[in-house]
């Protein structure tokens, strides 16, 4: 039987570089049943060209999304008291070292999927790397996990991904889960965009995902949550308590009486006469008083 999905939040840039606020994410995190949360570290200047910045005030504006270093070794903290996993999105070379200390797997975003070096700098280190794969091709998934096993990387999981914020569940493409799986042989899950409990709960149930990575806003005044792909906190609890509970019914694997059924045994018919319960009850039995 396949073990129970790793659950990631992402809190995007919904913390507004308050580092309280950020805590707050992993405790939501924790809350929520999940085990692990996901920040980013970017910073613009690195992440697009100049002739964008220069031309767009809507790209310049993202500096105030930007998570101060000073904020990872807390948030590492915080997830270690708590019981989850910590993870970090590095968008430079440099930030791969910068995280190095602090993060239990790196992941890397779809949009990044190309760059080779940022690859190999997280393969190099020995960490687990979680991959997403919008926009990209079968041959363009192939050649990224090439690249990190040839790097050095020993445990990928990649993501079936959408980059469309919304998704409409309709694009969603489920079934490339198994197909991505198929291809690399790599353990392969799920990163919505749709914000639907259906959606999540048939890449978990149906196409077996390893993992499932969402986004996640506290109270709906982060920076990313108008966009509509963010869950809050009393959304996504009861999902994940859901897929926990159905994996909790999958049993041991195999027939046996259960503890709940026990004392009915004895009440089963009686091979020589039909009769219920076992004979050898019959023989002593009496009611219980009223």
């Amino acid at each position: 039987m396949a073990p129970f999905p790793l659950f990631i939040a992402e809190a995007s840039s919904n913390h507004g570089r308050d580092l309280s606020r950020a805590l707050s994410f992993v405790d939501a995190a924790a809350d929520c049943g999940c085990g692990a949360v996901k920040f980013q570290l970017f910073r613009i200047n690195r992440m697009f060209a100049p002739e964008i910045l220069e031309q767009s005030a809507r790209h310049r504006a993202r500096k105030d999304w930007e998570l101060p270093v000073a904020h990872l070794g807390p948030l590492a903290e915080r997830c270690a008291r708590r019981g989850i996993q910590f993870s970090c999105t590095p968008f430079y070379l440099e930030a791969v070292e910068e995280l190095r200390p602090h993060v239990d797997f790196y992941k890397i975003a779809s949009y990044e999927l190309l760059y080779a070096p940022l690859l190999e700098a997280c393969a190099r280190t020995g960490k687990p790397v979680v991959l997403s794969t919008g926009m990209a091709t079968m041959d363009e998934i192939r050649r990224a996990v090439h690249t990190l096993s040839s790097a050095g990387a020993r445990d990928i999981t990649l993501l079936h991904c959408v980059s469309a914020y919304p998704t409409p569940a309709d694009e969603a493409n489920l079934s490339a889960i198994a197909a991505i799986r198929k291809a690399t042989g790599c353990p392969t899950g799920w990163s919505d965009h749709t914000r639907r409990a259906s959606v999540i709960e048939r890449s978990v149930h149906h196409w077996g995902a390893a993992a499932v990575e969402f986004h996640l806003d506290l109270d709906g005044k982060g920076a990313e949550y108008a966009a509509g792909h963010c869950w809050l906190p009393q959304e996504i609890a009861p999902v994940i308590a859901r897929v926990r509970e159905a994996f909790a019914a999958d049993g041991a694997g195999f027939k046996e009486p259960q503890a709940s059924e026990l004392a009915d045994r004895e009440w089963r018919a009686d091979p020589a006469d039909g009769m219920r319960p076992l004979r050898h009850v019959r023989a002593s039995w009496k009611p219980e008083a009223a």
